[in-house]
């Protein structure tokens, strides 16, 4: 036999595979059953991921003497996610924009009426940048259940949408860990590299291409050009969450999912990118 050499990775994985592939499938496992019970069961899990990725952020941004209100925060996320349903983008917009008077007005009177704020405009904008971060993305995502046209089910849509995160997140880790030698932002995220967005971009123009085409029964070009925007949307997701953390000083938001760190570690990109999906598909069932 000749000399034969298997393509060695070029970086490591950078996490424990064993527990992170568990997890997913774990996760995945969530996520189906929520699918196949359609707005009954999606609603409700993303209510809930939006309760807990709140939670994280929020509680990292209070350890590092920013003045955020918590509860009121996640309550705030909450009415957003749920008033996007009977209301959608109606109901979505009327939530988030009482959240932000609720900021604006709540942060005047954070130490009393005697007592003049501090960092005023450093905590409310901040606390307008989560809310809009991860509630108010994160709602578009939950209202691709609510998509119907053409006999096709809402389960169909958000299929489309996981099935393109996952692409997009799979052809980025295997091209960025066999081939990724080219740092595509190394003062935000040395990892990131542009053999790794190539992956993603391949495999998620591929993956839109290929179930707008099948699963929803449009043309396949739409796909492609969602897919392109998924996978943009979802890059830069990643890198501003690299950049929040580095300024933090944290690696992850928290060590609730063991091999992937907290749960706004796996949806940093994935929200951003449910904007972009919602629009694009609600151009094909409008």
């Amino acid at each position: 036999m000749g000399d034969q050499r298997l393509i060695k990775p070029k970086n490591s994985a950078g996490r424990n595979l064993p527990a992170a592939i568990g997890v997913s499938l774990f996760l995945g496992a969530l996520v189906l059953i929520a699918v196949w019970l359609g707005p009954k069961g999606w609603y409700p899990l993303v209510a809930a991921a939006v309760a807990v990725a709140t939670w994280e952020v929020v509680t990292r941004l209070r350890e590092h003497s920013y003045h955020l209100p918590r509860l009121t925060m996640i309550i705030l996320g909450q009415a957003m996610v749920w008033l996007s349903w009977p209301f959608e983008t109606k109901g979505l917009v009327a939530a988030y924009v009482t959240a932000v008077l609720v900021m604006m007005f709540g942060r005047l009177f954070y130490h009393g009426r005697n007592t003049p704020p501090q960092h005023y405009l450093r905590d409310v904008a901040v606390a307008i940048f989560v809310l809009t971060w991860i509630p108010l993305f994160a709602s578009f995502a939950a209202m691709l259940s609510l998509f119907s046209a053409d006999g096709v089910p809402g389960w169909a849509y958000i299929i489309t949408f996981m099935l393109c995160v996952i692409a997009s997140d799979t052809g980025g880790f295997i091209a960025g860990v066999m081939f990724g030698s080219h740092p595509m932002a190394p003062a935000v995220s040395p990892k990131k590299s542009w053999e790794g967005f190539a992956g993603s971009v391949i495999f998620g123009t591929v993956t839109g291409a290929l179930t707008v085409h099948f699963l929803l029964g449009h043309e396949w070009w739409m796909g492609a050009i969602m897919g392109v925007g998924l996978v943009c949307c979802a890059t830069l997701g990643d890198l501003v969450e690299s950049q929040f953390k580095r300024e933090l000083g944290i690696k992850d938001m928290s060590t609730l999912l063991p091999g992937h760190g907290g749960l706004m570690d796996r949806l940093d990109g994935m929200l951003p990118s449910a904007m972009v999906t919602w629009l694009v598909l609600g151009v094909l069932v409008a």
